[in-house]
């Protein structure tokens, strides 16, 4: 089964289906979505502004992220779960929709930079962990991750204005 036979069977599912035409379920999933993103970008934030030495420079970044990774991680799980279902309700238009492609991109380049940020700055964190200034690559990741999250709820923002 290629992409374009999945949309309209993702569509014809019976939550597809349901969703796209209740008159409550789109928008109480979408309000449980964006809540979720504010989760998501809010605890992202915390950690890179302290990663670029603005706030909370006192605390360790070791023990910042372990409090709040852990509530990063599930409004990212309910963020997925909500999107995938408001997707479902029209698969075909979102897939073909050039700002969620733009959004979905940026979500795959953070993961990247997250990705990468673990395997090089974040490797030797034990030698800059208590600093108030974290090394350049850290800061560049930080920075990075700060502005593809910006456009993430950019672009998702844009979506409802540009389909049909």
């Amino acid at each position: 089964m290629t992409l374009d036979q999945l949309w309209p069977a993702l569509e014809a599912s019976p939550f597809g289906h349901a969703i796209r035409t209740s008159g409550n379920l789109f928008p109480w999933i979408e309000s449980i979505h964006v809540l979720a993103v504010v989760l998501v970008v809010g605890t992202i934030s915390i950690v890179d502004l302290r990663l670029l030495g603005l706030p909370n420079r006192e605390k360790a970044v070791r023990k910042l992220t372990g409090e709040v990774l852990p509530y990063t991680w599930g409004a990212f799980a309910l963020a997925v779960t909500t999107g995938f279902l408001l997707f479902s309700s029209s698969a075909v238009q979102y897939a073909g929709n050039l700002q969620f492609r733009l959004k979905i991109l940026l979500m795959v380049l953070a993961g990247v930079n997250m990705v990468v940020f673990h395997l090089l700055p974040y490797r030797k964190v034990h030698l800059w962990d208590v600093l108030t200034h974290p090394p350049m690559g850290a800061k560049l990741m930080a920075g990075t991750s700060l502005a593809l999250w910006v456009g993430i709820v950019c672009f998702g923002r844009w979506i409802g204005f540009t389909l049909n």
